[in-house]
Parts: C-alpha cells; sequence; structure tokens
C-alpha cells in the first residue's frame, strides 16, 4: 500500500505541520512497516512560480502548437497528478500563513487540476482517505477576535472533499506561535494542549487509515 505525503511549510526546522505529519506516518508504519511512502515537499523544492499559466494555456492549444515550455507544464502536471492517483491515502500539511494557504499549495492545486484527470466534475480520488494537517499562529474559533479569518481552511475542505472527492480528516493545532510570541504568553499551556491533542489524533488517523486501507485491499 502507499501512502502520498505533501509537506508546504516553508520551514524545514520547527514546522508544526511536518511534525504532526511525522507522526500519523510512523503510525501508519507501525501498522504496516512495508508499505511506501511517497513524498513532495514543495518548502524545500518549490513547483516553478508560472508553470501553471503555461500548463492551463497548453490546454487551449492544439497538441501540435504546443511549446516545449507547455509540453513541460503539462508532463510535471501528469506526475503530480500521478503521485496523488497511484496513493491508497494522502497527508497534506498546510499552515496557515497570511490568514490563507501558502503560494507553493496553491501552485500544486492549481497544476493538478490543469490534468484531464483533475477536472472539476471528475472526482477522481472518491472515498480515498485524506489528511489535513493544520497549523495556525493564533487562535481563530468562534468567539475569538479572528473568527472567520481563517480563510485555507474552508477552501482546502473544499478542494479534496468536494472537487476531488476525498473522505478528510481534520487535524489540527493552533496557537503554534505562544512559544514566541510574549503576547501570547498566557496562552502556552493552551498551545501545548493543543499541539499534544494533534499529535494523538495524527496518531490515531494514520493507525486507522492503514487499517481502513488494508481491509479494503483484502
Amino acid at each position: 500500500m502507499t501512502l502520498f505525503r505533501l509537506d508546504s511549510s516553508i520551514r524545514t526546522e520547527g514546522s508544526v505541520t511536518r511534525q504532526v505529519a511525522d507522526t500519523l506516518v510512523s503510525s501508519w508504519l507501525g501498522k504496516h512497516p512495508g508499505d511506501t511512502v511517497v513524498r513532495r515537499d514543495l518548502g524545500a523544492s518549490p513547483l516553478p512560480a508560472d508553470v501553471w499559466p503555461v500548463a492551463a494555456t497548453a490546454g487551449y492549444t492544439p497538441e501540435d502548437q504546443r511549446s516545449e515550455q507547455q509540453r513541460s507544464a503539462q508532463a510535471l502536471a501528469a506526475t503530480l497528478a500521478d503521485e496523488l492517483i497511484g496513493a491508497d491515502a494522502a497527508v497534506i500539511g498546510a499552515p496557515l500563513y497570511n490568514f490563507g494557504l501558502s503560494q507553493h499549495l496553491k501552485t500544486w492545486i492549481d497544476l493538478l487540476i490543469t490534468d484531464p484527470r483533475f477536472s472539476p466534475g471528475t472526482t477522481p480520488l472518491a472515498g480515498r482517505p485524506l489528511t489535513l494537517v493544520l497549523a495556525r499562529g493564533g487562535g481563530y474559533g468562534a468567539g475569538t477576535p479572528r473568527a472567520g479569518w481563517d480563510h485555507a481552511t474552508p477552501y482546502l475542505l473544499q478542494i479534496f472533499r468536494d472537487v476531488f472527492g476525498t473522505d478528510v480528516t481534520l487535524v489540527e493545532a493552533e496557537l503554534t506561535l505562544a512559544d514566541v510570541n510574549p503576547a501570547m504568553a498566557d496562552l502556552r499551556d493552551l498551545a501545548a494542549t493543543n499541539l499534544a491533542n494533534a499529535h494523538e489524533k495524527a496518531a490515531e488517523t494514520g493507525r486507522a487509515h492503514a487499517e481502513l486501507v488494508a481491509a479494503a485491499a483484502a
């Protein structure tokens, strides 16, 4: 069986989404040590910022008239699609940046959708388990000053659940900047509890998804 992992944090050290995703992957492999983990790290190896418009316009250009750049962009989109379609389950790490998702993750999603297998209405991953590991530096829940400012989570849910058709599990960590922001010092205990709960849910999800996929394959 294969688990696909995508990281989009620009931090390679100290990233909460990476750490929580590590927990999920370790838990999965604890159930099935021989399984394959296919990994794409958009933080360490970003996709070219201009690749999406090139791939998108290629779709409206007759095949025999496409430029080498367009063909290359389409090939990259196909590679990304192959990675995700070829997996039995997926985990996506998505930190909240400036109240939205990272440019790297948005480029990856946009490029995926240029592949015919991921065009809206196709639901290419119908029913497959996918975990969104979300990290937010502050608090965005109901009743907080910034309730409703998280514009990433609703979008990601719509893309992965409603457009791609996956069965989405959310693993969320908030207040992740409490340890480095003096103004959030009073929230550090709550932040630590929140992070511990995220790791616990990630471990539970990793085991559950590994068992689910194994049962489906049996």
